[in-house]
């Protein structure tokens, strides 16, 4: 697939996203799906509660009307769109409790982690052992195919996991995760072109269409929030892309942005579980910034930034 043909499919997946979330933000409005915004939070977003959430199906949509009218039904595709229907799932629930309760918090954390912990076993299973299965890695700047073997399971689990919990706390401002989401997607699009995988190009840039579409809506000052039935589809569909092309090792240097994030939560929890001490003003690392005195959008345009210097990088590694 030349590049003219993924310029076409980014336009019509963010045509497509445009439209679904045109006509979800007056449905969710009037259904009263707004956001809430926890107490401990920055006070300047006290502002956004109300902000319509449960976003993240017009991006599922859109991806999947683009899939389909562009015939894109290889194996692997349909793996890579369980796995954000699958995610998406666990985040509607989520996001539905929430509202239900009238507070940030829906799930416990116990319940998120053992349902994302189901649907990556039945993903590692079709991603290992599939039609188009395999256990392969692909080992940065040698290029080298590394078979994992048995291994790869207790390692497909970890890079499932984390990634869908990264790509969730990196919600957390306007614009933010989807931003970072789409450049990622990008480079695995490049990555799909140089190592000529039939389905990896095309669904990436698919993907990133999508997320740019939701972006018209979702940068500041959003309009509408994906919740956690975007951020979660968006980080095990991103993971399991990355997967059945074989460069899951790719993930931690294009996704630099939500290792920092989620290192930034853990050694908080730590040092102040230890210590007593907190490290960050805030965890997730984008909060710190923001009590540090950026305005929003400057933090964003930064990690925005930051991924497109990390997917150069990557580039440079492939």
């Amino acid at each position: 697939m030349d590049i003219l043909q993924l310029l076409l499919l980014l336009a019509m997946a963010l045509m497509m996203t445009t439209v679904a979330t045109s006509l979800a933000i007056p449905i969710l409005k009037r259904k009263h799906a707004g956001q809430n915004i926890r107490e401990e939070g920055p006070r300047s977003h006290l502002k956004k509660s109300g902000t319509p959430s449960m976003g993240g199906m017009a991006i599922l949509i859109g991806i999947a009307i683009t899939a389909i009218a562009t015939r894109q039904f290889h194996p692997e595709v349909l793996t890579v769109m369980l796995a954000l229907v699958a995610f998406g799932a666990i985040g509607f629930v989520d996001d539905y409790a929430k509202i239900r309760k009238k507070q940030n918090l829906g799930l416990k954390a116990w319940q998120k982690i053992l349902l994302q912990l189901v649907v990556s076993g039945v993903l590692l299973w079709l991603i290992a052992y599939g039609p188009e299965g395999d256990t392969l890695v692909r080992i940065p700047v040698t290029g080298q195919l590394v078979d994992l073997g048995l291994w790869y399971i207790p390692f497909g689990l970890f890079v499932l996991v984390a990634m869908v919990n990264g790509v969730n706390l990196t919600d957390g401002l306007d614009g933010l995760a989807v931003g970072v989401t789409a450049i990622s997607l990008v480079f695995f699009a490049l990555a799909g072109v140089a190592y000529q995988h039939v389905f990896g190009a095309p669904l990436a840039i698919t993907m990133a269409g999508a997320c740019l579409g939701f972006l018209i809506f979702n940068r500041y000052p959003a309009k509408i929030f994906m919740g956690d039935t975007g951020s979660l589809a968006l980080g095990g569909g991103l993971a399991t892309l990355a997967m059945g092309m074989d460069l899951e090792l790719f993930l931690p240097i294009v996704g630099f942005v939500y290792v920092a994030e989620a290192l930034s939560v853990i050694l908080q929890v730590v040092s102040f579980k230890t210590r007593g001490k907190r490290i960050f003003r805030m965890a997730p690392l984008h909060h710190h910034f923001e009590l540090a005195g950026m305005k929003e959008t400057r933090v964003v345009a930064m990690f925005w930034f930051a991924t497109l210097l990390f997917s150069v990088i990557g580039i440079g590694v492939l």
